[in-house]
């Protein structure tokens, strides 16, 4: 059991919950899977998976609920994750708490409650599994104990979703986490107008690195270009391997010129690096890298990612090692 120091420490639960990076992200069958069961098994009207971060409650999972998020500071969730144990509201009209809460008062008609927190293994409370009824109710102990074990799935769901986060081989985001975070920086966008761009790249030639040095020399090769992309890169940019050769990185608070100049960078940075292979042997490699600004015309990742590998596609056609900037009317190249 984590002390209360661990629970009242809002920094460090914001920070639990941003490293689950699954805020704006799109739903996923696990979580709503659990909504449905409980809205079943409780008899409810309502149910989420509920992740509350500064400012607000995020449903990742929701049935029966409209809204996709709400202010904090009205949330019933935001006082579950003030405690250890389950909380339940049976009237929420009689509750000071919550008796003039607009879900209480307006269409929502909220009477009450159960919600038990969502624990990571390091005692942070990151959000709730909560049940919302209509008419006043008492929950009993049994139905409350399945909320528990559905909360435990919930959090066991998040942390094998972490883990799918991270390409092995190269520590990079894999190809689920980067869409996510690709998704996210759409959602962001949309709501902050700030710019933002993604850079495609693909290594040049790659399938010969194998044929001649075998796949551990080309596993090297990823390993150290993914290391050399991250120096380089700023904190804030996200690198992803998209699969095989090819990677991606997320440029927010960027615009396309700075992104193409952040390509040109990159590349020049690759094709400057030799790499040692076992037996001491050295070894050159080249990319080549297509850039997407963030337009209104982007609605999803696959959106962006198809609006960067047109450049990429274009690039390697112009002679490979080069960087292709999209968009109309025409097409923006930086070369070797």
């Amino acid at each position: 059991m984590y002390h209360n120091s661990t629970l009242h420490d809002e920094p460090a639960r914001l920070a639990a919950v941003k490293r689950m990076a699954v805020l704006d992200t799109a739903p996923e069958q696990p979580f709503e899977d659990v909504v449905a069961l409980v809205r079943s098994v409780l008899g409810v009207p309502m149910a989420a998976v509920s992740l509350i971060d500064e400012h607000r409650q995020w449903f990742k999972a929701r049935s029966g609920i409209a809204a996709a998020e709400t202010a904090r500071d009205v949330s019933f969730c935001t006082h579950t994750i003030g405690q250890r144990v389950p909380m339940v509201v049976p009237d929420a009209t009689a509750d000071a708490r919550f008796m003039a809460n607009p879900f209480v008062t307006g269409e929502a008609n909220v009477r009450s409650y159960a919600g038990v927190p969502l624990e990571t293994a390091d005692g942070y409370n990151i959000g709730a599994l909560c049940a919302v009824d209509t008419k006043p109710r008492d929950y009993s102990e049994g139905e409350i104990a399945i909320l528990a074990n559905l909360a435990r799935i919930v959090v066991k769901e998040l942390e094998l979703r972490q883990i799918a986060q991270r390409d092995p081989l190269t520590g990079a985001l894999s190809r689920r986490g980067f869409m996510d975070k690709a998704a996210q920086e759409i959602g962001r966008t949309g709501r902050y107008g700030h710019p933002a761009s993604l850079i495609m790249l693909d290594v040049d030639h790659f399938k010969s690195v194998n044929d001649t040095h075998g796949h551990p020399a080309g596993d090297q090769v990823l390993r150290e270009l993914a290391g050399l992309l991250t120096m380089l890169k700023r904190p804030s940019d996200v690198l992803g391997r998209l699969g095989g050769e090819e990677f991606a990185l997320l440029l927010p608070e960027t615009g396309a010129d700075s992104a193409l100049a952040a390509a040109e960078r990159f590349r020049a940075a690759v094709a400057e690096h030799p790499i040692e292979l076992t037996g001491g042997i050295w070894l050159k490699i080249t990319a080549s890298f297509g850039v997407a600004a963030l337009t209104p015309r982007i609605a999803t990742p696959e959106d962006w990612l198809a609006a960067a590998d047109g450049p990429l596609y274009a690039a390697k056609r112009g002679g490979r090692n080069r960087c292709v900037l999209g968009g109309a009317p025409s097409q923006v190249r930086l070369s070797a």
